[in-house]
């Protein structure tokens, strides 16, 4: 780590000099701070530095990855591979992947990490004819796979994801309904809701930007919060006193 963070960092001075230290450090929560501790080595978890160190820590894996040809990604400790070829040349596309994972898990050993084999996923992405031409017997791949929390599958029509909204967007609106009683005439309106539930807007993106992924997954439970509105706003008076009016009181 230190010479990550001279040699590749620039890093030098009393800064290099308190990561040779014992690194004194405490926790603070709220306003209250805890007694001090010294750490001869690492950092604490989930301390502020932690991710940022293990990204400079990790620094030269992108570089590994490019001298093997691959396209990659990486986020944290989050590592992608990409690889395009034609159905026609899968076999060696495969074993040149083979390869890249083999120096990968050899360079990650070598510096104290795990590779976290339960979590590594193969998604091969193409037309129905291209994917039924190929023999992945030798390969063990998965029909979806989440990517920074969107969730992609094999031919790219993101009914996954779509499902995962709309199972979101129907859980908000039953917890909109076990509130809808408390809110008043200007807070239940269907404009200021999807600030309440961020699974809606999603939705509401999806069809507004994405022509193509409208579905009436998503379009019902979209119509059925505006219901769900209206027919809270067509109500004389509000069995509860509304949410705005418990405020005003305190």
């Amino acid at each position: 780590m230190i010479t990550r963070l001279s040699s590749w960092s620039g890093i030098h001075g009393s800064v290099l000099s308190w990561f040779k230290s014992t690194r004194p450090f405490r926790v603070k929560y709220v306003t209250d701070l805890s007694s001090w501790y010294t750490s001869s080595c690492g950092v604490p978890q989930c301390s502020v530095l932690g991710p940022l160190l293990f990204v400079m820590y990790t620094t030269p894996l992108s570089i590994l990855i490019s001298s093997c040809s691959p396209n990659h990604h990486l986020y944290a400790d989050d590592t992608q591979l990409f690889l395009s070829f034609l159905t026609t040349h899968f076999d060696f596309s495969i074993d040149h992947l083979h390869n890249a994972l083999d120096q990968i898990s050899s360079w990650i050993t070598a510096i104290l990490l795990t590779l976290n084999s339960p979590k590594t996923e193969f998604l091969l992405i193409g037309l129905s004819k291209q994917l039924a031409e190929i023999n992945n017997s030798s390969l063990t791949t998965t029909h979806s796979a989440r990517n920074l929390g969107f969730i992609f599958d094999e031919h790219l029509t993101f009914s996954d994801q779509i499902s995962s909204v709309s199972k979101s967007c129907y859980y908000d609106i039953r917890q909109l309904r076990c509130i809808r009683s408390y809110l008043d005439t200007k807070t239940d309106s269907p404009s200021p809701l999807p600030l309440f539930t961020p699974s809606l807007t999603t939705a509401t993106l999806f069809i507004t930007t994405c022509p193509s992924l409208r579905s009436p997954l998503l379009q019902h439970p979209e119509l059925l919060c505006t219901c769900c509105c209206q027919s809270s706003q067509i109500q004389s008076h509000h069995s509860h006193p509304p949410v705005s009016t418990l405020a005003k009181d305190k």
